[in-house]
Formats: C-alpha cells, sequence, structure tokens
C-alpha cells in the first residue's frame, strides 16, 4: 500500500490548488500597487528607496525634466485603448464559440447514447465482461457535462490571461522609468498570476469533478474516467478557437502594420502614428496570451485525461486504490508547489541590475524548476504508489514498478528541458544560427528566407530525438501510461512555462507603450531589452507546447485503440494505410488555411492603413490620430470569419472518418496527423522565430557584426523586416495551432471511440 491515504490525497490535492490560487493572488495585489494614475509620482519623495518593489525610487525621467503627469496619463489612455479592444473581440469570439460549444455538446450526447440505442440498463463492462458498468446513456450525459466544464475552464483561463496582461502591460512601462529590473519584475509577475491561475484551476476543476462523478458512478470507475475525456475535449475545443481567432487576429494587425508603416512610410514599430498600433497591440493580448493559456490548459487536461482512463483499466481502477488512481492529479499538485519555489527565485531571491542578466534569468527558471521537480516526483511516486502494480497494456496487463514510473514522469520533464534549450539555440539572436539568418540579410530578402527555411528544418532534428527517446523509454516501462505520464512531466511546470511565456507579450505591450507616449529613447531601450527576451522565451515556451502536444496525442492515441478494441494497427492494410496518408496530410491543409486567413486579412489590414495615411491630412506630420478603432474592427471580424474554416477541419474529420471509414482507418489518421504535424510546427515555430530575431538582432546593433548590417532603414534590415513578415503567420498562427489539432483530433477520437467502435465503418459495411 501507499503511504499516502485516501483521505490525505483527498486534502492534498485542493489544498495544492489553493495554494496556488493565493499566491497568484499575491502576485496580482503587488502589481497592482504600481498605479497607473499621476497622483503618485507628486507623492513619492526622490530617492526615497522602498526596498526592492522600490514603489517610491526616483525616476530618470526626473533628471530629464520631462513632464512626468502627462507621461502617466497617456500611458493610462493607451492600456485602456489595448484593454477595450482586447475584451471586445474575446466577447465576440466567444459568442461565436458558445453556439459551437453548445451544438457540439448536443452531438456528443446523440452520439454516445446512441451506442446501446438509449437504454438506461446496466451493460457488462468493455474490459471486464463479468461486472455490470453503469448504461452507454449515463456516459453520454457525464460526458457532455465534463466537455462543457472543460471548454468554460479553458474560456476563463484565456480571458483572465488577457485581463492580467492588459493590466500590467502599462504598469511594466512606468516600472521601465525606473530601471530594467524592476520593469523585469512587474512584467513576470503579472505572467505568474496567470500561470498559477491557470495551473491551480485546471487542477481544481478536474478533481471536483471526479468527485462529483463518483456520487453517481460510485466503483464504476471505468465508465467515470472514460466520461472524464469530456473535460479534456472541451479544453482543447475552446483552445482550437482561441489559438486560431487569436493567432489571425495578431498577424493581421502585424504584418499590416509592419508593411505600410515601416517598410513604405519608415516609421519605426508602434509609432502612434501608425492606424494599426492599437491592434497590433490588441493581438498580442490575445493571440499568444489567451490563445496560449487555453492551449497549454488543454494539453494539462487531456494528458491528466489520458493517464486517468489507461490507470482506470489497470491495478489502480481494479483494486479501486484512490491515491493511485490521482497519481497524474498529485504531480500537478507537487508541480505548483515547485513553481512557487522557482518564481521567488526571479522576483524575491536575487534581483536583476543589467539588461544582460534578463535572458538568464529566465531561462535558470526552467533550470530550477525542472531540477525540483525531479525531487517533487521521486517524493510523490514514493508516497502515493505500491512498490509493485499491473497496468492495462493492449488487452493485457503488464507489471510495472513504481521506480520505472518515475523514470517515465522524469524522462519527460526532460526531454521538456532540452527541447526548450534547442528552441532557444536555434532562435535567440546569442547564437549562430540567428546571427547567420542576420548575416543572409547582406544580399536581400531571399537569401534571408532560404536560410530561415533551412533553419527551421534543421531545428526539428534535436526535439524528434529527445520526443523519440522519451516515447521509447516510457512506453517500456509501462506501456501507454508511461506516456501519459510522461507528457503531464513536461506539463507539470506549467506555472512557470506559462509565467515565462506570459511575460512576453506584456514586455511587447510595455515597449509598444513607451513609443506611444513619447516616452524617452532610453526607457524604449529597456523594454526592447525585455522585449528580445520575452521573444526567445515565447519560441520556447511553443517548444514546450508542440513536444508536449506530441506525447499527449500519443497517449490519447493508445487510450483510443483500446477503447475502440482494436487489436493491433497495422500499416500494411489498405484501411490503416488510407488514414496514415491522409492524416499526414492533414497538417498541411490545416496550415494552408491559416496561412491564408493571415495574408487576406492582413491584405485588408494594409489597405485600411494605406488609405488612412492617404486621405486624413496630418497623420505623419502628428498633428491628426488616426482612426485606430476601425483597424480593430477590421482584425475582429476577419479574424472570426476566418477561424471557423480551420476549426471545423480539425473536428469534423475524426467524426467523418471515424463514423464512414471506421476505427482502423481513423487510427491511422491520427497517427499520420501526429507524425507530420509535429515536424511541420517545431519547423514554422522556430523559422518565424528566427527571422524575428534576425531583425531585431540588426535593429539593436549590439555587435559588431551587426552595426555592419544596420541601422534601421538600411537594405539588410528591410530584407530582414521582409523575413520577419513572413515568418508572423508562420510561428504565431500555423506553428502553434498544430498542436491543437494533433491533440484535438486524438481526444475527440477516445471520447466519440464507443460510437465508432460500435457504428463506425458505414463505407466498408456497404461495399
Amino acid at each position: 500500500m501507499a503511504l499516502l491515504s485516501e483521505q490525505g490525497t483527498e486534502i492534498v490535492i485542493p489544498v495544492c490548488a489553493v495554494i496556488g490560487i493565493i499566491f497568484s493572488l499575491v502576485q496580482w495585489y503587488i502589481v497592482s500597487k504600481v498605479k497607473v494614475s499621476p497622483e503618485r509620482s507628486a507623492a513619492a519623495a526622490p530617492g526615497a528607496n522602498n526596498g526592492k518593489h522600490g514603489y517610491h525610487d526616483h525616476l530618470i525621467e526626473e533628471e530629464d525634466g520631462i513632464d512626468d503627469q502627462n507621461v502617466v496619463a497617456k500611458c493610462a489612455e493607451i492600456q485602456n485603448a489595448i484593454s477595450e479592444g482586447a475584451t471586445s473581440f474575446l466577447y465576440t469570439e466567444y459568442q461565436y464559440v458558445g453556439i459551437f460549444m453548445i451544438a457540439f455538446a448536443i452531438l456528443i450526447f446523440l452520439f454516445l447514447g446512441s451506442v446501446e440505442g438509449f437504454s438506461t440498463k446496466n451493460q457488462p463492462c468493455t474490459y471486464n465482461k463479468e461486472t455490470l458498468c453503469k448504461p452507454a446513456l449515463a456516459t453520454a450525459i457525464f460526458s457532455t457535462a465534463s466537455f462543457l466544464l472543460g471548454a468554460v475552464t479553458s474560456v476563463i483561463s484565456g480571458f483572465l490571461g488577457m485581463k492580467i496582461a492588459t493590466y500590467a502591460n502599462a504598469r511594466t512601462t512606468l516600472e521601465a522609468r525606473k530601471g530594467v529590473g524592476k520593469a523585469f519584475i512587474v512584467a513576470f509577475r503579472s505572467g505568474a498570476v496567470m500561470g498559477f491561475l491557470l495551473a491551480a484551476n485546471g487542477l481544481l476543476v478536474l478533481y471536483i469533478t471526479i468527485n462529483l462523478f463518483k456520487i453517481y458512478y460510485g466503483d464504476d470507475w471505468e465508465g467515470l474516467f472514460e466520461a472524464i475525456t469530456g473535460y479534456g475535449l472541451g479544453g482543447s475545443s475552446m483552445a482550437l478557437f482561441g489559438r486560431v481567432g487569436g493567432g489571425i487576429y495578431t498577424k493581421a494587425a502585424d504584418v499590416g502594420a509592419d508593411l505600410v508603416g515601416k517598410v513604405e512610410r519608415n516609421i519605426p514599430e508602434d509609432d502612434p502614428r501608425n492606424p494599426a498600433v492599437i491592434a497590433d497591440n490588441v493581438g498580442d493580448n490575445v493571440g499568444d496570451i489567451a490563445g496560449m493559456g487555453s492551449d497549454l490548459f488543454g494539453s494539462y487536461a487531456e494528458s491528466s485525461c489520458a493517464a486517468l482512463v489507461v490507470a482506470s483499466i489497470s491495478s489502480f481502477g481494479l483494486t479501486h486504490d484512490f491515491t493511485a488512481m490521482c497519481y497524474p492529479l498529485l504531480i500537478s499538485s507537487m508541480g505548483i508547489l515547485v513553481c512557487l519555489i522557482t518564481t521567488l527565485f526571479a522576483t524575491d531571491f536575487f534581483e536583476i541590475k543589467a539588461v544582460k542578466e534578463i535572458e538568464p534569468a529566465l531561462k535558470k527558471q526552467l533550470i530550477i524548476s525542472t531540477v525540483l521537480m525531479t525531487v517533487g516526483v521521486a517524493i510523490v511516486t514514493w508516497t502515493c504508489l505500491p512498490s509493485s502494480f499491473t497496468i492495462f497494456n493492449f488487452g493485457a496487463q503488464k507489471v510495472v514498478k513504481n521506480w520505472e514510473l518515475f523514470l517515465c514522469v522524469c524522462v519527460g520533464l526532460w526531454a521538456g528541458l532540452i527541447i526548450g534549450f534547442v528552441t532557444e539555440y536555434y532562435t535567440s539572436n546569442a547564437y549562430s544560427p540567428v546571427q547567420d539568418v542576420a548575416d543572409s540579410c547582406r544580399t536581400g530578402a531571399a537569401t534571408n528566407v532560404i536560410f530561415g527555411l533551412a533553419l527551421g528544418y534543421k531545428s526539428v532534428i534535436i526535439p524528434i530525438f529527445a520526443i523519440a527517446v522519451s516515447i521509447f523509454v516510457s512506453f517500456t516501462f509501462a506501456a501507454m501510461y508511461g506516456i501519459a505520464v510522461a507528457a503531464l512531466g513536461m506539463l507539470s511546470t506549467i506555472a512557470t512555462g506559462l509565467a515565462i511565456d506570459a511575460y512576453g507579450p506584456i514586455s511587447d505591450n510595455a515597449g509598444g507603450i513607451a513609443e506611444m507616449a513619447g516616452m524617452s529613447h532610453r526607457i524604449r531601450e529597456r523594454t526592447d531589452a525585455l522585449d528580445a527576451a520575452g521573444n526567445t522565451t515565447a519560441a520556447i515556451g511553443k517548444g514546450f507546447a508542440i513536444g508536449s502536444a506530441a506525447l499527449v496525442s500519443l497517449a490519447l492515441f493508445g487510450a483510443f485503440v483500446s477503447r475502440a478494441e482494436i487489436k493491433t494497427v497495422d500499416v500494411l492494410t489498405p484501411k490503416v494505410f488510407i488514414g496514415l496518408i491522409v492524416g499526414a496530410m492533414l497538417p498541411y491543409w490545416f496550415s494552408a488555411m491559416t496561412m491564408k486567413s493571415v495574408g487576406s486579412a492582413a491584405l485588408k489590414m494594409v489597405e485600411e492603413v494605406r488609405r488612412q495615411f492617404n486621405t486624413i491630412p496630418g497623420i505623419m506630420e502628428g498633428t491628426a490620430k488616426p482612426d485606430y478603432a476601425r483597424c480593430v474592427k477590421i482584425s475582429t471580424d476577419a479574424s472570426i470569419k476566418e477561424m471557423i474554416p480551420p476549426g471545423c477541419l480539425v473536428m469534423l474529420t475524426p467524426l467523418i472518418v471515424g463514423t464512414f471509414f471506421g476505427v482502423e482507418t481513423l487510427a491511422g489518421v491520427l497517427a499520420g496527423a501526429l507524425v507530420s504535424g509535429v515536424q511541420v510546427a517545431i519547423s514554422a515555430s522556430n523559422t518565424g522565430g528566427a527571422w524575428d530575431n534576425a531583425k531585431k538582432y540588426i535593429e539593436a546593433g549590439a555587435s559588431e557584426h551587426a552595426r555592419t548590417l544596420g541601422p534601421k532603414g538600411s537594405e539588410p534590415h528591410k530584407a530582414a523586416v521582409i523575413g520577419d513578415t513572413i515568418g508572423d503567420p508562420l510561428k504565431d498562427t500555423s506553428g502553434p495551432s498544430l498542436n491543437i489539432l494533433i491533440k484535438l483530433m486524438a481526444v475527440e477520437s477516445l471520447v466519440f471511440a464507443p460510437f465508432f467502435a460500435t457504428h463506425g465503418g458505414l463505407l466498408f459495411k456497404l461495399f
């Protein structure tokens, strides 16, 4: 027996979740003490130092003699505009998504209810025919309920993240007047608010759902955890629309602002004269923050669901060992505590004094959290698991020792770190790959594009080996359950990962606000330094998301194959092979849709920005104000309209394939999409990230080499801007959305598996 009792488990999980929520609220309170109203500065005595938070530190501006009140008021005004734009976009998006949510919930109920013809009699269990399980109708009702719960939690996660980010952006700008360390702490704390809220909410809602469902299901754990899979489906389907809609929004605005502003009019990025500038800053929040939040919440929910489904038909479920059953949730609980300690390293134990300390501080977060988590996983494994147990392995039970499961989690955890660092090597301008891309701009945009694409393809090699090794190790030790917990291991430090990731868009916005409020170039230099580090960490975050998606999807695939009672997936049978080849095509079709959507939305934006420059007199002189709201509306309308076709492609494929071609073909489709989707996603994200940082490398002119390529406006710089513009939809729309495609199709197939197994394959039945 495990050391931790069932009562202990029932206390530990919610307590850890509540600690996470309290910690995020404390961080939010500290951030809120930075005032975005002019009164504070009058009260602050110059030179009075209030610890490292420096609410009363004196400002650089006071030496420069710039009117302080004016700047603060301007920052508040811009922050308001960004916040309103983001909120109105998300409200519009959620109205459409809400309709979809209800329609899909009805579909789940009808499909799963029809498995046994809506009968209310108890059925023999799927894996153990001697015992009786609850009727299929119950699974239908509870799956629908958990789908709606997952969807709502996902939407709330994204929305809260966006609110926090728009709350913190101007505060980061104002703190930058006191020094780069102060600005860093505000941006990082705000990221932590989002990370901890999301990790704790996801855990708490899932835990409460399991306990509520247990009231009805009693000892039928197989049915209980099958119904819980709807939670992962809900989380991921909302994430898909958030990611695609937000990605199209942000890149339409960004491409429009860059092409007309920088290339044609030669005005700096985030210049208030640019009509698309507010839309561009809104985009950072709806795409990179709300989208990313929903996406990682989806991964977390699905990997937990995959692990729980497999565990429920293994010895944990058969002997009703609740503590061992909750192993995935206990790992996440430990993750919250580990990330809490890790965050204190960045905000309280060490202080950042200079620009060059920013990136190392963020990287240390990843290393510290991974090392501490390894210890944490060991503690959880030895206190919560019996020394030996069996795991369901495609029809047989495989004997597994607890140390083997510990290794499975650690393999995922460390693979995540490796993927993060490889991504960083290929996308940070501190290393040779990006510097080579920047150097290729000497001969124009074409060579820049060639070098960038080559870099992206090359950057796939090591992450794929890392994923392959972790799959092999975890499968050898603990079959599909091993892969599910490896994915959980990768996501166990999700709070820190999200904090680092949300930090990027917040500092990006802070830089935009500084430029628009007309602050001194010294402040802009600081926010740019924060932003450059944020760009790399955003790439690391995407690497994590893609790596975990690959493992999660494979675990879900295994659960689907078991649930649909497929004995083997044989590539040589035509049914499976056609599925495989079609599945491998889907990521390309999906990418084509999202890229083209960005292109057509950007086209409208470019036309509007040009129209304003040409028809509103006095914009370029700064005497007339551009019509920002018009650009925000164009981005909103375009992204809502354009997110529907790619969304339908992903959501309908498993339903159509499963219903008409059956479970074997669907297994092929899932495998094909997984294999090709991961490669396309990694290369797209890294290519885009490298082009972006090559442009920043030339703009910053920090090294001798960079200065030979610059300054802004030179021919190499123009070539770099073109590369960056091409890379925008790759790194922020297609790349990150693909990991949702892989996971979502797998979890959807798992939820509908009972229906496909009984009624699927209509075409093959006819012929």
